[in-house]
C-alpha cells in the first residue's frame, strides 16, 4: 500500500509499504478515504519530537470496513466508519470512567495511545490506504447511510471538531457566559463554534491572522487581532474590567508573542489574565516540561 512515511525533519514522502493487516481477533481493517492533516503532525514533520524515522503519519482518519477479526461484533464489511485519534480498549479503568485518552492498555507503560504519533504505541498511521484499527468495536464510530456524501464533514469527528468541543468542556463553559479562545486555527475556530452552539453569550478569538479572524467572526465571534497585554486589555475593556468567565487555549507551544517570536508561556499567561478569578480554563493546545527546539530546515 502507498503511505506517508516520516524519513526525518522536513522529510516525507509517499512510499509503497506493506499492507496493514488483520493481527488480532478484535481488529478491523478498514481502507482510508478521507484523512486530515494535523498541528501535531506538523511537530512531528518538523523533528520536535521523538517520532521514529520509517513511521506513517495520520490520526484523523475515516474510511470503509473491508475486513473485519473473529472477534469484531458491531462493524460488517462495507460500513463506513470514523476513527477517534485516541486509541483506546474500552475496558481498562479509565476507558471505563470515560477517560479514553489515557487508556492503561493500548500503549504499556504508558496512559494513552494515538495512530501514527510519537510516543503513542505501536499503532500506525491513516495517512494510508490502509489502517489496521484495534479494538474495533470501540474505536469505530459507525456513520450512517449518508457518509460517503458528507465525509468531509463526519472526518471532522475524528479529532478537530472533539478537541475544540472539549476545551469548553474543560473550561466548564455554560449557556450564557463569555469566552475568550487563545488561538483561530483550527481547533480555536472549533472551540468558537462549540461556544457559540452552547449558548455562550460572548465569545472572543485571539490571533493575529486576519484571514483566520474573518473566519471566526462569520461564526459569530468578536475577533481580538493582538497578543499579549493588548490582547489581555481588549477583552477587559469589552467585558467591563471583569474578564471573561471561562477560557481556552488552543494554540500549545508554538505561540508567539508580541515581537513574533516563539513564547511558550505566552497564550497561557494572557488566558489567565483576561479570565476572571473565579472562572474556568481549558487546555489542548500541546505543552510540554520539555519544549523541543525546532531544528533548521
Amino acid at each position: 500500500m502507498k503511505a506517508i512515511v516520516y524519513n526525518g525533519p522536513f522529510d516525507v514522502s509517499v512510499k509503497n509499504v506493506p499492507d496493514a493487516k488483520i493481527v488480532r481477533p478484535t481488529d478491523a481493517l478498514i481502507r482510508i478515504t478521507t484523512t486530515n492533516i494535523c498541528g501535531s503532525d506538523l511537530h512531528m514533520y518538523e523533528g520536535r519530537t521523538s517520532f521514529e524515522q520509517g513511521r506513517i503519519f495520520g490520526h484523523e482518519n475515516l474510511g470503509e470496513v473491508v475486513e473485519v477479526g473473529s472477534g469484531v461484533e458491531r462493524l460488517k464489511v462495507g460500513d463506513y466508519v470514523c476513527m477517534p485519534f485516541n486509541v483506546g480498549c474500552g475496558f481498562c479503568e479509565n476507558c471505563e470512567r470515560g477517560l479514553t485518552g489515557f487508556c492503561l492498555t493500548a500503549n504499556p507503560g504508558t496512559a494513552g495511545a494515538a495512530y501514527g504519533f510519537a510516543e503513542m504505541g505501536e499503532w500506525e498511521g491513516g495517512q494510508a490506504e490502509l489502517l489496521r484499527v484495534p479494538f474495533a468495536d470501540f474505536n469505530c464510530l459507525l456513520l450512517p447511510p449518508d457518509a460517503v456524501e458528507k465525509e468531509e464533514d463526519y472526518v471532522m469527528l475524528s479529532d478537530i471538531f472533539p478537541t475544540g468541543w472539549h476545551a469548553t468542556e474543560l473550561a466548564g463553559l455554560r449557556p450564557g457566559d463569555s469566552v475568550a479562545i487563545y488561538g483561530a486555527g483550527p481547533v480555536g475556530l472549533m472551540a468558537a463554534h462549540s461556544a457559540i452552539i452552547k449558548g455562550a453569550s460572548q465569545v472572543f478569538v485571539v490571533d493575529t491572522h486576519p484571514d483566520r479572524l474573518a473566519l471566526a467572526e462569520q461564526m459569530g465571534a468578536t475577533g481580538i487581532n493582538a497578543v499579549g497585554d493588548a490582547a489581555v486589555q481588549q477583552i477587559l475593556d469589552l467585558t467591563d474590567g471583569r474578564g471573561t468567565d471561562c477560557g481556552c487555549e488552543c494554540v500549545g507551544y508554538q505561540c508567539c508573542n508580541q515581537h513574533g517570536h516563539e513564547d511558550n508561556s505566552a497564550t497561557m499567561n494572557s488566558l489567565v489574565a483576561s479570565t476572571k478569578a473565579t472562572g474556568g480554563i481549558g487546555v489542548v493546545g500541546v505543552l510540554s516540561r520539555r519544549i523541543p527546539a525546532r531544528p533548521a530546515s
